[in-house]
């Protein structure tokens, strides 16, 4: 049998296969990517052991908790496991501190045959390795940021290079004030959980300089560190710019034809459609103050007759009206702003390819 294990390093960068016996509502708080999440007990299982240790101690709850889990219950959480287990031969299984749980999980999978290791000290001891790694790497690492108009390309800049974190992707949202995706985003120790490891990542590769788009603190309702943030601030900017035009296909692009899609393959084209374009509106509304009434009505008026326009004859054009308008007359002034607060730090600025060359050859 493999031993037991804490290389917590090794276990979450060679993406080794994780089996969560955690119960769904713990595993819902936090966990870690791609592992699978096959509890023990469920929710109202684990309440009612948690009570009943609290009432009556360990033994007592241990001996409710085979209890509640027996019989075909057991045999069908147990046939699971050893299905997990048989196509990840190596993998480790954990609970929260690597207790009792994990010791009962491995009993259970051993009398069906298969001994499988488990993690150390649980889910606990691997967030908190997450944790101190984090803010260690955010402390020893030098940062640029790629920023720009909206629209301007930052995230395909991003993409063509090896030392960069995708803070986007990693949060599941644009950064904007239109940056939903149809599905929801992680929840914020997830997101903690997955820049950590990025950063382990790239600094097991010897990348002690890495870019990050400009963002601000909150990308959705996913904030970075405060460490990060507090260093961002200070680190070297380079600009993208690019032509108005070719930001408002970019926007259309994104915001429209690709939301659009999300939303049709999650709830169909009727149902998707009627959910996109409540979407945008709500976007638009959420930015009601910061336009004035007027201006709202108007960008609001001109994105309803561009859905409706999409409803009938199935082409995305009209949209381009209410982009452009909402760029040249909100976002661009708003960045504008932003870049002349910036302009000391701004060490290169160019168009798309110029930027990816400048970051390539400056080893990012």
């Amino acid at each position: 049998m493999r031993p037991d294990t804490q290389d917590y390093l090794s276990v979450l960068l060679t993406d080794t296969p994780l089996l969560d016996v955690r119960a769904p509502v713990e595993f819902a708080q936090g966990a870690f990517p791609g592992v699978k999440n096959l509890p023990l007990m469920n929710d109202e299982e684990r309440h009612r052991v948690g009570l009943q240790y609290k009432q009556k101690g360990q033994d007592s709850a241990i001996e409710l908790g085979h209890a509640l889990v027996c019989g075909e219950v057991k045999d069908a959480r147990v046939a699971q496991w050893v299905e997990f287990a048989r196509a990840n031969p190596q993998g480790y299984l954990y609970c929260f501190r690597g207790g009792l749980r994990s010791r009962i999980s491995q009993q259970w999978l051993a009398e069906a045959g298969i001994q499988y290791p488990r993690i150390i000290g649980g889910y606990k001891a691997m967030r908190s390795f997450l944790l101190e790694s984090l803010e260690q790497n955010i402390t020893n690492t030098s940062f640029v940021l790629v920023a720009g108009f909206t629209g301007s390309g930052k995230t395909v800049v991003m993409k063509e290079l090896t030392a960069a974190i995708d803070l986007e992707k990693l949060a599941h949202h644009r950064g904007s004030s239109f940056g939903k995706h149809a599905t929801e985003q992680p929840v914020q120790i997830d997101f903690d959980n997955r820049l950590a490891i990025e950063l382990l990542r790239l600094q097991k590769r010897g990348f002690t300089k890495i870019a990050l788009e400009d963002e601000s603190r909150l990308i959705g309702k996913c904030a970075l560190p405060l460490s990060m943030r507090d260093k961002m601030l200070t680190s070297p900017v380079v600009w993208v710019e690019e032509p108005t035009e070719s930001r408002v296909e970019r926007i259309l692009h994104d915001y429209v034809e690709d939301l659009g899609a999300q939303f049709k393959t999650l709830l169909g084209e009727e149902a998707g459609f009627e959910a996109f374009s409540a979407r945008l509106l709500e976007s638009l509304k959420n930015l009601y103050k910061r336009l004035g009434g007027e201006r709202h009505t108007r960008l609001e008026n001109a994105m309803q007759h561009a859905l409706n326009t999409q409803k009938m004859t199935g082409t995305i054009d009209a949209h381009r009206d209410w982009i452009r308008s909402l760029l040249t007359e909100y976002y661009d002034p708003m960045y504008e702003h932003q870049r002349e607060g910036k302009a000391s730090r701004i060490i290169f600025s160019g168009d798309q390819k110029a930027v990816t060359q400048y970051l390539k050859e400056s080893g990012y």
